[in-house]
């Protein structure tokens, strides 16, 4: 067999990983490559194989730096299968919707190039079967993959190619520990090679225990201060595990502030449904909540904007006031138009809660850049910024190292991806010297043999 890494390689997004097995060509995902522009250059490239040669693409879960070239690779002649859970399946489709018309709204407005059209996402859209967890899908010529939950958002996996009497596991994103409403990442098989996910490779976060009382904390401060607090939060999970746990709050009178609360986040809401409609992926907290009828994104002070009309009508409402808005890195999406408006004002508050990429208006803000660009208009940042790392989707370095320990059979040989330099490599360094294995932070365009 051989692998080629072919995104997310020395950097976070851009996912694509190409491996031949002599009769077949699969690809674990297909992703957006994010950085200063929405839909920056190196989409449209072109890929460096064949889109017509690819039998199968494998889909660890729906982010759009995991899913956001397929309806390319789509409109350039793949004729094959995806596969991903059933929950991926109906959000990938929401996710490339969402970013079809994010980028032709920038094509009026800044003739920024288009990277495929709204037939291509229904094409694509076509081609997706959705499974189950834990079920053994055969891709013929002994070749077969499972799918395992990641714990990362809703209906993410990490996949085990079985293939040649070898295993090769791809993690996709692995999730942090004790969220709001998924289960834990389930236990790695066993595996003889591992493309993992490096992220957080150098960080460890806070505990979760100290999720909420941090986010009560910051929320309280920014009440006093009575501006707007803006939330860029990840239309998938991260939003939904921010209003698990402003609900959680309100429930049990830990205080929260009455101030109004918005939802301005089109794919968030377009993606609630599918969140009810897979009761099965919930932790036992969550399944709990649901049994008795509780909605956990429904609570007195939210408010959800779906329509741009909708939208407009929070600027009238005078703070403190919560935003919760798209996208996560603020590179595109209506957190913007809530940045222009409120970055320079001394009162509101920025609270990041992902992964911010290099060369994204998130990563700025958050190093305390203080003079941005915002829809091409020069900002002075005099708001307060703070950022909660329990907060993040991504499992952490002490995360990452426990749950490749107690795997099965321990893979020998650990390629880190989807990490900046020097993530990929401190966790390299440390799965070598904690572990022992054979660890490798492979170069983009770079194949080894298997």
């Amino acid at each position: 067999m051989k692998i080629t890494f072919l995104g997310a390689a020395h950097e976070v997004t851009g996912s694509c990983h190409l491996i031949e097995t002599g009769s077949k060509k699969i690809l674990f995902d297909c992703g957006m490559f994010q950085g200063g522009d929405y839909n920056e250059g190196k989409n449209h490239e072109d890929f460096l194989f064949d889109p017509k040669s690819i039998d199968v693409v494998l889909v660890s879960h729906a982010h759009l730096d995991h899913t956001g070239r397929i309806p390319k690779l789509v409109r350039e002649g793949f004729k094959g299968k995806i596969y991903a859970t059933k929950a991926t399946c109906e959000l990938a489709q929401i996710v490339w919707a969402d970013a079809q018309r994010i980028m032709v709204y920038n094509n009026r407005k800044y003739q920024a190039p288009i990277l495929y059209s709204e037939k291509d996402v229904l094409l694509a859209g076509e081609k997706c079967h959705g499974l189950d967890y834990g079920k053994k899908i055969d891709l013929g010529d002994g070749v077969s993959a499972v799918f395992k939950d990641a714990g990362h958002i809703f209906g993410a996996s990490f996949i085990e190619l079985s293939c040649e009497g070898k295993v090769i596991a791809f993690s996709g994103d692995i999730g942090n520990i004790n969220v709001p409403i998924l289960r834990e990442t389930e236990q790695l098989g066993e595996v003889d090679l591992l493309i993992c996910e490096s992220t957080y490779g150098d960080r460890i976060h806070e505990t979760s225990e100290e999720r909420k009382d941090i986010i009560l904390r910051l929320l309280k401060e920014a009440y006093v201060r009575g501006g707007t607090i803006m939330v860029p939060a990840f239309s998938l999970e991260r939003t939904q595990e921010f209003l698990y746990d402003l609900n959680e709050m309100i429930a049990e009178d830990k205080t929260l502030p009455k101030f109004p609360i918005f939802l301005d986040s089109p794919m968030a809401i377009d993606a609630l449904p599918t969140y009810k409609k897979y009761p099965e992926y919930y932790d036992v907290e969550a399944t709990k909540k649901y049994m008795k009828g509780d909605d956990f994104f429904d609570f007195p002070q939210l408010t959800i904007t779906h329509t741009v009309e909708e939208s407009k009508q929070i600027n009238s409402i005078a703070g403190p006031k919560m935003v919760i808005a798209g996208a996560g890195m603020m590179n595109g999406g209506r957190i913007l138009h809530h940045l222009l408006r409120y970055l320079s004002d001394p009162n509101s508050t920025l609270i990041i809660v992902g992964y911010q990429a290099k060369g994204t208006l998130g990563r700025k803000l958050y190093e305390g850049t203080k003079q941005v660009k915002v829809m091409r208009q020069d900002i002075e940042v005099h708001c307060t910024i703070k950022a909660i790392g329990a907060l993040s989707a991504h499992g952490d370095q002490k995360k990452i190292i426990s749950w490749i320990g107690g795997a099965k059979k321990i893979p020998q040989k650990v390629y880190c991806v989807h990490g900046e330099p020097n993530s990929a490599t401190v966790l390299a360094h440390k799965l070598r010297d904690n572990l022992g294995l054979k660890t490798f932070v492979p170069e983009y365009g770079e194949c080894v043999d298997f």
